[in-house]
């Protein structure tokens, strides 16, 4: 086992999935950069795109199932509280997003470094708008929830397909659009869309196996250390004031997508 190998790729699975059990955002538009350019920084091997993109797809896909395993276990010890997980919901955009997911991801294998990069740096963008833009939907949640399933089964099938391209869940744009485009509430946004990414990783992860660049090394490492980021920045938010850190991160994120357009420009 490579000592340097394992350190890095554990500290930066930490810190990734730490901020982003803290913020509530996708974990990937952090892990991205982090894996794309921290190890070269440090003297390792620097890994490619495609290579990133993988790394990020699986950290995704198993912190998205210590999600739901969590999710679940509290369902369990409040058998009296309600569920908010939608399964309408959940089952056109899921659907939507795993074909979506899985196309993004066999395709990407195909795609230039310099392509992935792009669409990376078009998702920073998009996410630094959408985390300036206050939260908007209802909280109150409705038994006889409506929604326009051919929207829902669009956009889903569309951030699947962006998402499984860069290796991301796809939260940080399927939340905004599911709380302002399909005026779905709050409680039920969250709970939702817990399930909707980790069918999308599932996609995603599929994808990328049928594609290739599957450092196995790198991405035990990294998901060892991302279980335990999330799971602390989970309880750190509970306890402070993160909106501080929240613009300290938009920061960070337009410091890397201006460093992402700079290559590609």
């Amino acid at each position: 086992m490579d000592v340097m190998l394992f350190i890095i790729m554990f500290i930066l699975g930490l810190t990734g999935s730490f901020f982003s059990g803290l913020l509530g955002i996708g974990g990937a538009i952090i892990n991205y950069p982090l894996l794309l350019y921290v190890p070269s920084l440090v003297g390792l091997q620097p890994f490619s795109a495609h290579e990133v993109s993988s790394i990020s797809m699986f950290q995704v896909f198993f912190a998205s199932l210590s999600g739901v395993i969590a999710y679940q276990r509290k369902q369990r010890r409040t058998p009296h509280q309600k569920s908010y997980i939608h399964r309408g919901l959940v089952g056109y955009m899921g659907s939507s997003i795993l074909v979506g997911s899985l196309i993004g991801g066999s395709v990407s294998g195909y795609l230039s470094e310099q392509v992935i990069n792009l669409i990376y740096g078009i998702l920073a963008v998009i996410a630094i708008v959408l985390m300036l833009i206050p939260s908007r939907g209802t909280i109150d949640s409705s038994d006889d929830l409506e929604f326009n399933k051919g929207i829902a089964s669009v956009t889903a099938g569309a951030v699947g397909i962006v998402s499984g391209i860069v290796g991301a869940g796809g939260a940080f744009i399927l939340i905004p659009i599911m709380l302002t485009v399909l005026r779905i509430p709050i409680r039920i946004t969250i709970a939702s869309s817990l399930a909707i990414v980790f069918i999308s990783a599932i996609g995603g992860v599929l994808g990328k196996i049928t594609g290739g660049n599957i450092p196995l090394e790198p991405i035990i490492y990294t998901v060892i250390g991302s279980l335990i980021g999330a799971a602390l920045g989970s309880r750190v938010s509970s306890m402070i004031n993160v909106k501080l850190l929240r613009y300290g991160l938009i920061v960070l994120i337009a410091f890397t997508a201006v460093k992402v357009w700079s290559t590609i420009l």
